[in-house]
């Protein structure tokens, strides 16, 4: 089902996961252990993350597949123009419409690692509209696109306002749904979906939650994406130091506060990135049953 059709329905909100591909054989075995647990937890898709000018690139589409064709799950594949000339682009694409998959989650993507800019390929793309249109352009309606936003903007933005039409240029290129980039405060989330609102972004806004596994993890991920941690959220991590255990049932706390707030407030979904692991999202997930339940008796 593209997304599309996924969020015009009356049953969300909907709960989704994001997955990266393995970088080796142990890797791969550990994640098929996984996703098993992760499926169990009824989310109505998943998307794996695109590895470009590595391995991994070759793994989305496998980790995608076997989501789809072995448990029958809604899946999206991750698309980026890093890499990959219009020629390769139409490739893949022909690759992921051949595998059954209805959805794409399409990105610029980060530039490649030792590199301080992104600087597009020989006949590639410059920007995720770029893509998004290219794909508009050669499938038409037969794919679902996402794209991302970024509730604190992106690190790259010269500020809010930039940021904030980029994103109604990708919506405008043929985007279905806008999926966050991640946040803790779920001011910045609120403010920034008013203000795409006020922009004319009509779309779903999907609000993305990264839960905390370790006080170190937390740390290294803001500070690389630009999202910042609100002082309470802070305070408990910095008391929990080094031992991930207690950090661990930090971010889990955070993460059902967070996510209950986003539900009740009226939210399409929520999209976790769960980092290849399933025993936090259980338990995230058995505490915002009650309150999925609850807004989902509503919106009936």
């Amino acid at each position: 089902m593209r997304f599309a059709e996924l969020y015009a329905g009356t049953d969300g909100p909907h709960i989704s996961f994001e997955v990266f591909p393995p970088k080796n054989d142990a890797a791969l075995m550990s994640l098929r252990r996984v996703l098993p647990e992760l499926i169990e937890l009824q989310p109505s898709y998943m998307t794996v993350t695109y590895g470009a000018l590595g391995t991994t690139r070759e793994r989305t589409l496998e980790i995608a597949s076997l989501l789809k064709g072995e448990y029958g799950m809604e899946t999206a594949c991750h698309l980026t123009c890093v890499g990959s000339g219009r020629a390769d682009l139409d490739r893949i694409l022909d690759d992921i419409l051949g595998a059954g998959l209805e959805n794409i989650v399409a990105l610029r993507g980060d530039p490649p690692r030792g590199e301080a800019q992104f600087v597009p390929p020989p006949d590639g793309y410059a920007h995720a509209n770029e893509l998004v249109a290219h794909i508009r352009h050669r499938l038409g309606d037969r794919l679902g696109l996402a794209v991302a936003g970024y509730p604190e903007k992106h690190v790259e933005s010269p500020d809010r306002d930039s940021d904030l039409h980029y994103l109604k240029n990708k919506v405008e290129a043929g985007a279905d749904l806008v999926i966050s980039q991640l946040f803790y405060d779920n001011r910045h989330f609120f403010s920034f979906a008013d203000e795409a609102r006020n922009l004319g972004i009509e779309k779903p806004i999907v609000p993305g939650l990264l839960p905390v596994l370790s006080s170190k993890q937390v740390r290294r991920i803001t500070s690389l994406c630009g999202s910042t941690i609100p002082p309470a959220l802070q305070a408990d991590l910095e008391a929990a130091g080094d031992d991930d255990g207690r950090a661990e049932e930090v971010g889990i706390r955070q993460c059902v506060a967070q996510g209950s707030e986003l539900l009740r407030r009226g939210v399409p979904g929520i999209h976790f990135y769960v980092l290849n692991k399933s025993s936090h999202m259980r338990r995230i997930m058995e505490q915002l049953k009650p309150v999925l339940d609850e807004v989902r008796r509503t919106n009936r």
